[in-house]
């Protein structure tokens, strides 16, 4: 951004007719700027995409499912795939239209509304994510109990637990395991997509000094 800074510099000391030229420049270079934000966004996402697509298929759990004997569970996990790579594909969509959009842009209000969509999208594609982890989780973790034959002992101790200390201890673990988790797939996400966000951040506030 240093030659930002140096455009608003002279911006402000020079005269009328060289600070209209100035104000143009910047324009250009807070376009360029956000439309490669925008760009990089689209190529983080369908890496990212491609990423769990291809560990989804490494790692098959319809195997691991079989040996539980929770085949009658593989049909609502099915569902539930199909479902997440519909929504993923949409927001990829959504990416590829802000950036088309964005970098057809050609006014300055315009531009700033575009910056603004963008980073909704993002922030909900984020937020979706997240959900869809933790959706994920209380499955698996249902699952493993009704199925997993080494879950048995803990199933039984339950059973005798009168005071229900035994539940409310699993419960507690399976909860501070599933924060750790979410937690940790928020900063892999906030660094991510948190450095193009903030910079898209930046250049709508500048954009709101010229529009003024």
């Amino acid at each position: 951004m240093e030659e930002l800074d140096l455009l608003k510099k002279a911006w402000q000391k020079d005269t009328q007719s060289f600070q209209q030229v100035t104000e143009n420049e910047i324009y250009k270079m807070l376009h360029k700027n956000s439309s490669s934000s925008v760009k990089w966004i689209l190529i983080i996402s369908i890496l990212e995409f491609v990423l769990w697509t291809f560990i989804s298929v490494f790692f098959n759990t319809d195997e691991y499912i079989k040996q539980m004997h929770a085949e009658e569970m593989m049909i609502y996990l099915k569902i539930l795939t199909y479902v997440n790579y519909a929504v993923i594909l949409w927001f990829l969509y959504c990416f590829y239209t802000n950036y088309v959009k964005i970098s057809a842009t050609t006014s300055t209000k315009q531009l700033m509304q575009d910056i603004l969509r963008t980073r909704k999208t993002v922030q909900n594609y984020v937020w979706y994510n997240l959900g869809m982890m933790f959706v994920s989780m209380i499955i698996g973790f249902i699952m493993e109990f009704l199925y997993n034959p080494q879950l048995s002992v803990i199933k039984d101790k339950i059973a005798h637990d009168e005071g229900n200390g035994t539940i409310i201890k699993i419960v507690c673990i399976l909860s501070v395991v599933m924060i750790v988790f979410l937690v940790i797939f928020w900063l892999f996400y906030k660094l991510l997509y948190g450095f193009l966000l903030r910079r898209l951040s930046n250049n709508y506030k500048e954009l709101k000094k010229i529009d003024l």
